[in-house]
């Protein structure tokens, strides 16, 4: 009982594996226009996407001028739309953070920023370096 019980068991967790594979893998066409530079529109800040693996984790660079530590950034599907998370962590970015949302027939991100240490939100814009 135990045995068929515990075959049962991976049955269902190979199934399960393998229906969740094709929508990763296709969730990870669709972040594909996410690779590149970006410079935010009020400045000379630029999030620069070098790759994005199966889950969504983003290899990101944050740039203003100098190099930002990026704690962590991912990418994900909501409403039909890319979104995109960059978590800043460093010396005066303790917990900085961008919301974005990709605007495919502008190519542009476009969504908020969390300025950490006056607690403030802003409107923020970038478009893809050429």
């Amino acid at each position: 009982m135990k045995k068929r019980l515990t075959r049962l068991l991976l049955m269902v967790l190979l199934t399960l594996l393998l229906a969740t594979v094709p929508a990763m893998v296709f969730a990870a066409d669709d972040f594909q226009p996410l690779l590149g530079r970006w410079q935010r529109t009020d400045g000379g800040y630029v999030i620069e996407i070098r790759s994005i693996a199966l889950d969504g984790k983003i290899s990101a660079g944050y740039f203003n001028p100098r190099p930002i530590n990026v704690e962590n950034a991912q990418a994900s599907m909501h409403k039909e739309q890319i979104k995109v998370e960059v978590k800043l962590r460093d010396v005066g970015y303790p917990g900085s953070a961008y919301t974005l949302v990709y605007v495919p027939e502008k190519d542009v991100l476009l969504g908020s920023y969390f300025q950490a240490v006056s607690r403030q939100y802003f409107d923020v814009l970038f478009v893809r370096m050429k």
